[in-house]
């Protein structure tokens, strides 16, 4: 009988489009909740799990012992760009692979608010695109423009600052834009930038994770127990 590979579960929503996985044994997912990477770690066919996108305003989000389970279990987790960052940053003293800038700001404190990477999306259907602008792209955005000089610092800040103080579904470069000409700031500078290709920074660590993964070669593996605490009890019976 020819034994199966094992798969790769790639959880991946707005961040970047499902057709850019070229995965040997890959089986994509929707952007992951509350179980269902304590689902995936039960299953004896899962090598590997790639977190880039999770839910965290409808539904719960990943618990973390979730992947403390999944990696006890011998699989190994990889997290980027998104909720993945965020796990991976917490996480990654415990064995999960963060990869990118954005982990490494957040392991490293550079950035510490959840919402700096959340965005608005549409529905499955949709394809999860998103419809919002998250205020980590902003800020990699402007800090990249303020580099070539298209704005000044003073400039940057402030588009930031603006950004900042609006709900995450409501961040846009049009949005922030349009709150930098209401503050005044200056108009040249403002078209430029509305003329400027836009990078996008969790697309980029999207990329980076799934070929980080495809190379990859039996990364080491930790060992350790996870303490069944009430509240992982109550989520194991579930």
């Amino acid at each position: 009988m020819t034994k199966r590979a094992k798969k790769t579960l790639v959880y991946l929503g707005p961040t970047l489009p499902a057709s850019e996985v070229r995965l040997p044994n890959a089986e994509l997912h929707p952007p992951a909740a509350v179980g269902d990477i304590l689902r995936a770690s039960q299953r004896t066919d899962v090598a590997c799990i790639v977190l880039v996108d999770g839910y965290f305003e409808r539904m719960a989000a990943v618990w973390h012992k979730e992947l403390l389970l999944a990696l006890e279990r011998g699989i190994v987790v990889y997290g980027a760009a998104s909720m993945g960052a965020l796990r991976a940053a917490e996480l990654h003293p415990f064995g999960m692979i963060g990869v990118g800038a954005i982990y490494r700001a957040y392991r490293d404190r550079e950035l510490t608010a959840d919402d700096e990477v959340a965005v608005a999306h549409l529905p499955a259907e949709h394809g999860f695109r998103a419809i919002s602008d998250a205020l980590v792209n902003l800020r990699h955005g402007l800090a990249e423009a303020a580099r070539t000089r298209l704005i000044t610092t003073r400039t940057r800040d402030t588009l930031i600052d603006l950004a900042r103080a609006r709900f995450y579904r409501d961040r846009s470069w049009a949005q922030m834009l349009a709150d930098g000409r209401a503050a005044r700031l200056p108009a040249r500078q403002l078209d430029a930038l509305a003329r400027w290709p836009k990078p996008d920074a969790k697309a980029r660590d999207a990329r980076l994770v799934i070929d980080r993964v495809a190379r990859d070669h039996g990364p080491k593996r930790p060992r350790f127990r996870v303490p069944r605490t009430w509240a992982l009890r109550q989520l194991l019976a579930m």
